[in-house]
């Protein structure tokens, strides 16, 4: 899980996924997180600088695929949350759990949300757990 300054290490049960096991990962959902829930490794992220934070109304857990600076990833988003800073947009925000178990915090509208049936997540999440997966096509 993640704290505020986006530290952490694993998931809730402290460890990562396959694309077979993905739906054990327990999400957070019917609240908005605090820094007691990250603490308690049952929250991936706690934002204390918002206004009117709110839970974001969507299914969880779900995968992702999650397009950060390195490209593409596959991930599950355990954690999904709206919230508005000082500039008032709010902000749609997922914790993500990685197939290696580390979580990250993301903006909604940096990933696609997908089946986990969909070839291409499972292929990520298959070369995240194996690099050498990726030279075998």
């Amino acid at each position: 899980m993640q704290d505020q300054n986006g530290q952490g290490d694993s998931d809730t049960d402290g460890g990562g996924f396959d694309a077979e096991d993905w739906s054990r990962l327990v999400a957070f959902t019917g609240r908005v997180a605090t820094l007691d829930d990250v603490q308690a490794r049952r929250a991936v992220f706690a934002l204390g600088d918002s206004e009117d934070p709110a839970v974001l109304d969507m299914d969880l857990p779900q995968p992702v695929i999650w397009w950060d600076e390195d490209g593409e990833q596959g991930a599950v988003a355990v954690q999904a949350e709206v919230h508005a800073g000082a500039f008032g947009e709010p902000m749609e925000v997922l914790g993500l759990i990685l197939p290696d178990g580390d979580a990250v915090v993301a903006l909604l509208d940096d990933v696609d949300l997908v089946d986990d049936t969909d070839p291409h997540w499972r292929r990520l999440v298959d070369e995240a757990i194996d690099p050498a997966a990726a030279n075998e096509d």
